[in-house]
């Protein structure tokens, strides 16, 4: 059990099942993208671990970029994204893979999405170490799954509470 700020967290998610789920996203994105030359877009701050993962395993040429969104307050999100910091290079005529930390309601990826599309990329895919289906409510489609788990909130691996528990190296979904 560990308490972050006034929540307190079981574990949830072990470091050998994250490592599993990346390896396998890993393996299908080189076989994907044998012989090409993709963007890695890590939405941040969430998927900095997970997008570090999966870019040390790609085993062709890439370019890595982020961009910095924000919805959440609390434990809650608030159904409006907000883009901190945008996207500061070209990817016109790219393919490009964002790399997320979590899919629930799908406005981060919705918001990702128009940015895409202003860009006119080539073609997009996104990755995403855990899904919440209950929770997606968008029809943009998710290629790449490392983990479904429930609509519950998590932290650890990443994922915070207010700021707290990203370095942590497994997951922990709140008490109830």
């Amino acid at each position: 059990m560990i308490q972050l700020h006034d929540l307190q967290f079981e574990p949830y998610i072990s470091e050998e099942e994250i490592e599993g789920a990346v390896e396998k996203i890993s393996a299908r994105l080189n076989a994907d993208y044998k012989d090409q030359n993709p963007i890695f877009i890590g939405v941040l701050n969430g998927s900095f671990m997970f997008a570090s993962e999966v870019i040390k395993r790609f085993k062709g040429d890439c370019e890595v970029s982020f961009v910095k969104m924000g919805s959440y307050e609390g434990t809650s999100t608030t159904g409006t994204v907000k883009t901190l910091v945008g996207l500061n290079q070209k990817v016109e005529g790219r393919k490009v893979v964002i790399l997320e930390d979590i899919v629930d309601t799908g406005n981060t990826l919705e918001e990702i999405n128009k940015i895409l599309e202003a860009e006119n990329v080539a073609d997009y895919k996104v990755a995403t170490l855990f899904f919440k289906p209950e929770a997606y409510k968008k029809s943009l489609s998710i290629a790449y799954i490392g983990i479904e788990i429930p609509d519950k909130f998590i932290v650890g691996y990443g994922l915070d509470y207010d700021g707290l528990g990203r370095n942590l190296t497994q997951v922990y979904k709140r008490k109830e």
